[in-house]
Protein backbone atom coordinates (compact mmCIF):
# COMPACT_ATOMS: atom_id res chain seq x y z
CA UNK A 1 0.00 0.00 0.00
CA UNK A 2 1.37 3.13 -0.92
CA UNK A 3 0.35 6.50 -0.10
CA UNK A 4 0.11 9.69 -2.28
CA UNK A 5 3.08 11.65 -3.11
CA UNK A 6 3.69 14.65 -0.63
CA UNK A 7 3.50 17.83 -3.29
CA UNK A 8 6.06 19.76 -3.71
CA UNK A 9 5.21 24.02 -2.28
CA UNK A 10 7.93 26.30 -4.47
CA UNK A 11 9.50 28.60 -2.59
CA UNK A 12 10.77 30.65 -5.73
CA UNK A 13 7.44 31.33 -8.25
CA UNK A 14 9.27 32.31 -12.36
CA UNK A 15 8.11 35.46 -13.44
CA UNK A 16 5.20 33.55 -15.00
CA UNK A 17 4.27 31.85 -12.10
CA UNK A 18 3.98 35.14 -9.81
CA UNK A 19 1.91 36.88 -12.62
CA UNK A 20 -0.72 34.20 -12.68
CA UNK A 21 -0.50 33.83 -8.55
CA UNK A 22 -1.09 37.98 -8.69
CA UNK A 23 -3.66 38.20 -11.50
CA UNK A 24 -1.15 40.55 -13.26
CA UNK A 25 0.55 40.51 -16.93
CA UNK A 26 3.97 38.78 -17.44
CA UNK A 27 5.52 42.27 -18.41
CA UNK A 28 3.89 44.21 -15.04
CA UNK A 29 5.43 41.08 -13.36
CA UNK A 30 9.13 42.56 -15.45
CA UNK A 31 8.62 45.90 -14.76
CA UNK A 32 7.81 45.50 -11.16
CA UNK A 33 11.34 44.07 -10.98
CA UNK A 34 13.13 46.94 -12.87
CA UNK A 35 11.59 49.35 -10.57
CA UNK A 36 12.70 47.52 -7.70
CA UNK A 37 9.35 47.29 -6.39
CA UNK A 38 9.67 43.32 -6.74
CA UNK A 39 12.58 41.49 -5.15
CA UNK A 40 14.00 38.64 -7.09
CA UNK A 41 16.97 36.32 -7.21
CA UNK A 42 19.04 35.73 -10.45
CA UNK A 43 20.98 32.65 -11.41
CA UNK A 44 22.48 32.84 -14.52
CA UNK A 45 19.59 34.29 -17.39
CA UNK A 46 16.76 32.81 -14.84
CA UNK A 47 14.92 35.38 -12.25
CA UNK A 48 13.11 33.68 -9.57
CA UNK A 49 10.73 35.72 -7.14
CA UNK A 50 10.77 34.28 -3.24
CA UNK A 51 7.12 33.59 -2.44
CA UNK A 52 7.58 35.52 0.98
CA UNK A 53 8.76 38.70 -1.33
CA UNK A 54 5.30 37.91 -3.38
CA UNK A 55 2.96 37.80 -0.38
CA UNK A 56 5.07 41.13 1.19
CA UNK A 57 4.40 42.54 -2.28
CA UNK A 58 0.62 41.47 -1.83
CA UNK A 59 0.44 42.47 1.69
CA UNK A 60 1.08 46.47 0.59
CA UNK A 61 -0.67 47.02 -2.27
CA UNK A 62 -2.87 50.27 -1.31
CA UNK A 63 -6.56 49.54 -1.18
CA UNK A 64 -8.49 51.52 -3.65
CA UNK A 65 -11.80 53.12 -2.38
CA UNK A 66 -14.86 53.76 -4.52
Amino acid sequence: MSSAPTPVIPLLYTPEQAAKALGFGRSTIYALMAEGELPYVKRGRSRRIRVADLEKYAANLEIQHA
